[in-house]
């Protein structure tokens, strides 16, 4: 018994570190440290879901929402994206280039690509919101904000927006 451990010692110590297999892990995956870049991001767009909520119409809520939505798309690109080298001649939207980086957020991406355009209105102050759909898209942006912070491995506190009313 002796001899056959001392054997399988001496096999072991044999094999190049490169060829055994990893120690014991401790059940978690490394993570690729966290882009500061990415946690700006995911604090600016907090701070823009806490705008929409305190704003006073619906289209300052509306567009606030958006952009905390639009913070978060980009935090996902500044944790995932690599530049290639090569130079893009067009500008493209966060929205077209978040399924292509992130597969996962492909539905939200067409989603809040569809209310860009009203985004832009209510920004320019055109009443094209109604009190429900400002606060639709704030309890959405939340929920996608959720769901980024989920998947880069940070903390969410969902805003307390249960408070808000349809009132129009």
């Amino acid at each position: 018994m002796t001899t056959l451990t001392s054997t399988l010692t001496t096999v072991t110590s044999a094999i190049p570190a490169v060829c055994r297999p990893p120690a014991a892990s401790t059940g978690s995956p490394a993570r690729a440290p966290m882009p500061a870049a990415a946690r700006d991001l995911v604090a600016s767009a907090r701070r823009s879901l806490t705008e929409a909520v305190i704003a006073s119409t619906p289209c300052e809520r509306y567009a606030a929402a958006h952009l905390a939505a639009l913070r978060a798309a980009a935090a996902v690109l500044a944790a995932r994206s690599r530049p290639n080298g090569k130079r893009r001649r067009q500008v493209r939207s966060v929205w077209v280039i978040l399924p292509e980086v992130a597969i996962e957020f492909t539905e939200w991406a067409a989603f809040f690509a569809a209310s860009a355009r009203k985004r832009s209105a209510a920004e320019a102050g055109v009443p094209c919101v109604t009190a429900r759909e400002a606060d639709d898209l704030v309890r959405d942006a939340d929920a996608f904000l959720a769901r980024v912070t989920g998947t880069l491995g940070l903390p969410h506190q969902t805003m307390l927006i249960a408070g808000l009313r349809h009132t129009g």
